[in-house]
C-alpha cells in the first residue's frame, strides 16, 4: 500500500519481488481525468414498501437509488463502509448525522468500489477537513455512479427498521415519485440475486509470492475465498501467510493441485449464505477442507458458509448487526469484545429453534452436512444471544461473525488472526510450505 492510492499488501515484505498492485476506490479522486457520472440535485423522496415516505435533498450521482434498506451506527469509518462489499444490494443510511466532515483519504478503501445502491444521511459535508483529504463523500459518490438523499429524518428512519425490519426502498425526484412507487411495487429482494457472484474475484492470484519471514523462512500459503472480502482481511492475512486471493467457488482439488495451499481461509461477503449461486460453491470448498482436517477459518459470510456446510440453520435477522459496538461474549473464558459487525443473516445452533424461519429450510428441510465434522457455539452476541462464532471439534478450525480486522471498528478482535496463524503453525509441525516442498 503507498499514500498515492492503490492496494498492494505484499509492497515491501520480505521476499516478495513482484507484489500485487490492485486498484483502491478512491483512486478515481486522485486521477482528475476520470469521468464521472451526472450530478444529482434538488428535492428528492425516499419510498419504503410499507407505504412511508421522507423528503430530502439529492446528492451523488443521478441515478434512481433501490434496494433493502439498512442502518449502519458507526461514528467514523464512512469510508471503509461504503466501499465494504458486504453492503452490496442495500440501501445504506447512516444513522451519524455528519457525514464526510473528514473526506475521502487514498489507500483506505476495503475493496475497489463502492457498493450500497444507495445511501441515506441527515448532513453530509461539503468542504471536509484533513490533511489526506482528496475529496467529499459527493465526489466519492458521484465518481462511481451511486446517488444520495440528505437532509432525511434519519432518526425516524431508523426506527421505523428497527420497529419492522429491513424493507425494501426506492429514491430520486421528488417528480418521479409515481414511477418510482411503480417500480417499488415490482422489486424483489436483493437476497434472491448471486450478489456474492457480482462482488467476487473471478481468478486466483499470489498476493505477496515467496514472502517470509524476518529471518528468511517462508511463511505458509493460505487461500482466501473471496466472496465479497475487504482488503484490510487481505492485509492482516499477508502479515502472517503468503496469501492466494482467489474466486469463492474455486474447487478444493484445485487449491491442492494448483496452488499446493496450508490452510483456507473464507471471507464476508453479501446476501443470503443459503443463496445456490457462488457462495454454495464456497460451502463445497469449505466443507473439502474440513473433511480433509486442513486448518480453515471463516469471517462474516464465511462463518454462515461453515455452519450450513456442517449442517447447521441460517435465518435472517430482523435488522441485522451494523456498526462497530457489538458486544460479543467467548463461552470458554467469559471474556467480553467490543467489535465491528455487518450482517443480516446468523447460524441457528443445533437443536434449537431459530428466531426468525427461512423459507428454503421449511420447503426443503435442514440443510444437508456435507462435511461430518461437528460444532460448537464459542462466541454469543451479548445484546441478543445470537451465534457469533463456531469452534469445528477435533478440527483445527473455527469461524466468527464479527470482523476482527475492524476498519472501521475496535480492534479487540485482532488476536483473533494470530490465533489461525498459530494453529496454522501447529500443524505444519515445523515443516516447510506445501508450495516450498521438493523444491515446488
Amino acid at each position: 500500500m503507498t499514500s498515492h492510492g492503490g492496494f498492494s499488501p505484499g509492497g515491501g515484505q520480505p521476499g516478495v519481488f513482484n507484489p500485487f498492485c490492485g486498484i483502491d476506490a478512491a483512486d478515481v479522486l486522485i486521477n482528475s481525468t476520470s469521468a464521472t457520472h451526472e450530478s444529482a440535485h434538488g428535492r428528492g423522496v425516499i419510498l419504503l414498501a410499507d407505504g412511508s415516505r421522507f423528503e430530502g435533498e439529492l446528492f451523488g450521482a443521478a441515478t434512481i437509488g433501490e434496494g433493502e434498506l439498512v442502518f449502519t451506527t458507526g461514528m467514523t469509518g464512512f469510508q471503509e463502509s461504503l466501499t465494504d462489499p458486504s453492503f452490496a444490494g442495500q440501501v445504506l443510511t447512516f444513522t451519524w448525522p455528519l457525514l464526510g466532515n473528514y473526506g475521502v483519504a487514498p489507500s483506505i478503501s476495503e475493496s475497489a468500489g463502492v457498493w450500497p445502491r444507495g445511501v441515506v444521511c441527515r448532513e453530509w459535508i461539503g468542504h471536509p477537513d484533513h490533511r489526506n483529504c482528496i475529496g467529499s463523500v459527493n465526489d466519492f459518490l458521484l465518481a462511481h455512479g451511486v446517488p444520495g438523499i440528505t437532509g432525511v429524518d434519519t432518526r425516524a428512519l431508523t426506527r421505523r427498521v428497527r420497529e419492522h425490519g429491513v424493507i425494501l426502498c426506492q429514491f430520486g425526484p421528488l417528480e418521479m415519485e409515481q414511477e418510482m412507487l411503480a417500480r417499488l411495487e415490482k422489486m424483489t429482494s436483493p437476497d434472491l440475486e448471486d450478489l456474492v457472484d457480482e462482488v467476487s474475484r473471478d481468478d486466483a492470484i499470489l498476493l505477496n509470492e515467496g514472502v517470509t519471514d524476518s529471518d528468511g523462512v517462508a511463511l505458509p500459503r493460505v487461500a482466501a475465498l473471496d466472496c465479497g472480502i475487504k482488503y484490510n482481511i487481505l492485509r492482516q492475512l499477508s502479515n502472517r501467510f503468503e496469501v492466494l486471493w482467489c474466486p469463492p467457488d474455486i474447487g478444493y482439488d484445485t487449491l491442492v493441485s494448483d496452488w499446493q495451499i496450508d490452510a483456507l481461509f473464507c471471507s464476508n461477503g453479501p446476501g443470503d449464505p443459503a443463496h445456490g449461486g457462488k457462495a454454495m460453491g464456497a460451502r463445497k470448498t469449505l466443507a473439502d477442507g474440513l473433511n480433509e482436517k486442513i486448518p480453515v477459518m471463516g469471517i462474516c459470510l464465511g462463518h454462515q458458509l461453515l455452519g450450513l456446510a456442517t449442517g447447521l440453520e441460517t435465518y435472517k435477522l430482523r435488522y441485522g448487526h451494523r456498526g462497530a459496538n457489538q458486544p460479543v461474549v467467548d463461552l470458554v473464558t467469559g471474556k467480553v469484545t467490543i467489535t465491528s459487525q455487518n450482517h443480516g443473516f446468523a447460524v441457528n445452533p443445533r437443536d434449537e429453534e431459530p428466531l426468525a424461519p427461512h423459507p428454503i429450510w421449511e420447503s426443503q428441510g435442514a440443510p444437508t452436512a456435507l462435511s461430518e465434522a461437528a460444532t460448537e457455539v464459542r462466541f454469543v452476541n451479548a445484546n441478543d444471544r445470537t451465534v457469533e462464532g463456531l469452534d469445528v471439534v477435533g478440527r483445527p478450525a473455527f469461524s466468527v461473525q464479527y470482523h476482527p480486522e475492524a476498519c472501521p471498528g475496535p480492534h479487540d478482535a485482532e488476536p483473533l488472526f494470530d490465533m489461525f496463524s498459530e494453529i496454522v503453525a501447529k500443524e505444519m509441525a515445523g515443516q516447510l510450505p506445501n508450495s516450498k516442498r521438493g523444491g515446488a
